[in-house]
């Protein structure tokens, strides 16, 4: 209960799950004790120490589970400065429950707390709840007492439904384990029941909130989570002498030099490898500086998971190939408490910490990097924007391009009054942006303006759709279809993001997954939903590009690389592409067609081997062997399995004929009229093929209006 001697606001927060409690926090104990618990208390206690608060409480679930420690069967626990701990029964108290089975219980909670706070005789000036199940219990007490709701949501259901399907569970698995369909008819309550919803990135607004039907984006404030100012500082001056230093030293011939950081885990999203190619392709900067790359924990990378152990293998075969032995440090083994240290000596050493992610939404390692002192040079995203934005502490970067990284670095390098002027911005820009104290000085400025109504905002009709998910989408090509005529991206754009919340986007192409993107993000091309690259045999999904790893592990049947080069080398007209246009499920060549044998005798040599694969020809010069399983076709409809999108609901926009058996089948086809198109030709003119009469993205356009696809979000009409 507030200090009925401290004038002020009284702040009611609601974490429902997890283990929270004040000290010594179980972070990492199960999926439901992480990131989210560690935030609630800090932010109570950051809300508390403000002037003009009276008391914060944070309301969790009462646990007396025989597995759990006493405290969390403790009623009332103190924070401090007038914030505390306080646990609400609800559901079977001597079981700890995991967030998927409290739906059931979550009213309860809410009479439970609404007691609690009629007995203490004073009504919160302002709710605030965290995650769905908060949302829930938030959206009806804050009807119920006639206050506010600002609600978090720290992950969106739309959003955790894609990864759990790129992990392998089926939309029936996912419903039975996660209650999916009760977590978003929450979040959508929410929505629609909160007077603000604050988020952490801008990106977070567009990407995902949007999915929503209660979207109202005049709502949405960004306010970046605070950081541990007292954990994150600039360096003593005996950080080498530190395990963590040794570590490092250990690697290195010249160890005094600047030392460029990464602090990554080996996913292929973080593109770690573009940095040692960066440093590897240029002289000048191993000259001026050593590389460190720490990349998760590890004793064997053939105990790692496969993403993992690929990354890996590809980050020493790129020290290898650039024979960067003595300048790079790639310790394996170092702890949480290592961490800030590494910051430091990369500050000590008049460094830079770089952040070349493909996608990055947040970007919580700039902000410990800039709290140590340390310039950032990041990845042109979401997160990396915001934060140089506000602190002017760094240079943004494509992530793609090799010699835009190392022009980057050898800029902040090359000139001591700007490293220093950088250095100095981070530090007084996170004290600014992103301490905690800032953290809860907007947060107030945000929580007044709802009270005293200095900023109202305008409720906006809005209809709830007839389907929880998506039930339609439109899969493109990238090359014919969206890259050759970028005047008239914007308009097919704008009909797609109008149509977002009934429509999946998906583009499918034979680049890999780094071209594909960098291609995406040249001509500002909306993220897709699914990306399908190489040729059908990687699926990502938005955001943050998460891989389907079920579809690897599925494809994986029989792939036998080497055996396919091997039954095709010397063969005339066959010539391998370059590396960089190989991947691990797509061996790819230049094909001859005036002197190559002929696709028939082209399959008959790799069936007489047993060779279980896809061999697909595409513009009269491309020759690419895939996995039996895999090609854009078997992609695609692996998707619509997954996401429930019946074929004959899909719109497939086709320029080559590597688009073909896309478009073959129950499918709804448009060939765009462009050079490439007569290889689509003998699809033929029935039902579900329309020959668009203008090319590239304005010949889907005319197929969709040809289709009425988007008609009220209603089924196509069939076409005689």
């Amino acid at each position: 209960m507030p200090n009925q001697n401290r004038p002020g606001l009284y702040i009611a927060m609601i974490s429902v799950h997890g283990l929270i409690r004040g000290r010594d926090m179980e972070l990492g104990r199960d999926a439901d004790t992480g990131g989210q618990t560690k935030y609630v208390v800090e932010l109570a206690r950051a809300l508390a120490r403000q002037p003009g608060v009276a008391g914060v409480d944070l309301f969790t679930r009462l646990v007396s589970a025989p597995e759990a420690d006493a405290d969390y069967g403790e009623r009332i626990e103190g924070l401090g400065d007038g914030a505390r701990i306080v646990r609400i029964v609800a559901g079977p108290v001597e079981e700890y429950l995991p967030k998927e089975a409290l739906w059931d219980h979550l009213d309860s909670f809410v009479d439970n707390m609404q007691a609690f706070i009629r007995e203490a005789g004073r009504v919160p000036d302002i709710i605030h709840s965290h995650y769905a199940d908060a949302g829930y219990v938030g959206s009806r007490l804050a009807h119920l007492l006639g206050v506010p709701l600002v609600h978090t949501g720290h992950s969106l259901g739309r959003v955790k439904r894609r990864r759990l399907l790129a992990s392998g569970l089926s939309s029936g698995e996912i419903e039975e384990r996660y209650n999916m369909s009760r977590r978003i008819e929450a979040e959508e309550l929410t929505l629609a029941s909160a007077e603000r919803v604050i988020t952490s990135t801008h990106q977070e607004i567009e990407e995902q909130y949007e999915l929503y039907d209660h979207y109202q984006p005049d709502k949405m404030r960004v306010i970046p989570p605070g950081t541990d100012l007292e954990l994150f500082h600039p360096p003593r001056g005996d950080e080498w002498e530190s395990p963590a230093g040794e570590e490092i030293r250990r690697f290195l011939r010249e160890p005094d030099k600047p030392l460029i950081l990464e602090l990554a885990r080996p996913d292929p999203r973080k593109n770690i490898v573009a940095l040692v190619d960066a440093y590897g392709g240029s002289g000048r900067l191993q000259e001026m500086a050593n590389l460190a790359v720490v990349a998760g924990y590890r004793e064997d990378i053939r105990d790692q998971d496969e993403g993992a152990r690929e990354v890996l293998t590809d980050l020493l075969m790129a020290i290898d190939y650039h024979d960067l032995y003595g300048k790079v440090a790639y310790p394996k083994q170092f702890g949480i408490a290592d961490v800030p240290v590494i910051y430091r000596i990369a500050a000590l050493s008049g460094g830079l910490f770089v952040n070349p992610a493909l996608t990055e939404p947040f970007g919580l390692t700039l902000i410990e990097a800039a709290a140590s002192g340390v310039p950032i040079v990041a990845t042109e995203d979401g997160g990396p924007r915001d934060i140089i934005g506000n602190c002017d502490n760094g240079v943004l970067i494509d992530p793609l391009g090799s010699e835009a990284i190392a022009e980057a670095l050898l800029e902040l390098l090359g000139n001591r009054r700007q490293w220093l002027r950088m250095a100095d911005n981070g530090l007084k820009g996170v004290r600014r942006h992103y301490a905690w104290e800032a953290h809860a000085e907007r947060y107030l400025s945000v929580v007044r303006s709802v009270l005293e109504k200095t900023e109202v905002v305008k409720p906006v009709p809005l209809r709830r759709r007839p389907m929880l998910y998506h039930d339609r989408a439109i899969f493109t090509d990238l090359d014919q279809n969206l890259l050759e005529d970028p005047a008239v991206l914007p308009r097919f754009v704008e009909r797609m993001r109008a149509n977002r919340k009934c429509a999946t986007f998906g583009i499918a192409t034979g680049r890999r997954l780094d071209s594909a993107f960098k291609a995406i993000r040249r001509l500002r091309i909306p993220e897709p939903d699914v990306l399908i690259t190489s040729g059908g045999t990687a699926i990502h999904y938005a955001p943050d590009l998460t891989e389907d790893t079920f579809w690897t592990r599925h494809i994986d049947h029989r792939w036998t690389p080497h055996e396919v080069r091997r039954v095709l080398a010397g063969l005339p007209g066959l010539e391998l592409q370059p590396k960089q246009e190989q991947s691990r499920f797509k061996i790819s060549y230049y094909l001859d067609p005036r002197i190559a044998p002929g696709m028939g005798e082209i399959n008959r040599l790799l069936h007489q081997e047993d060779l279980a694969v896809n061999a697909i020809a595409s513009f009269g010069q491309y020759l690419d062997i895939l996995p039996i399983r895999a090609s854009k076709g078997l992609a695609l409809r692996y998707v619509a399995d997954r996401w429930d999108i019946p074929l004959e609901h899909i719109l497939v926009a086709g320029g080559s004929g590597a688009d073909e058996d896309m478009m073959r089948g129950n499918t709804l086809g448009v060939v765009v009229a462009n050079r490439h198109g007569e290889e689509l030709s003998h699809l033929g003119d029935g039902t579900r093929i329309y020959y668009a009469q203008q090319a590239h993205a304005l010949g889907i356009l005319e197929a969709i209006d040809h289709y009425r696809f988007f008609d009220s979000c209603d089924v196509p009409a069939e076409r005689e």
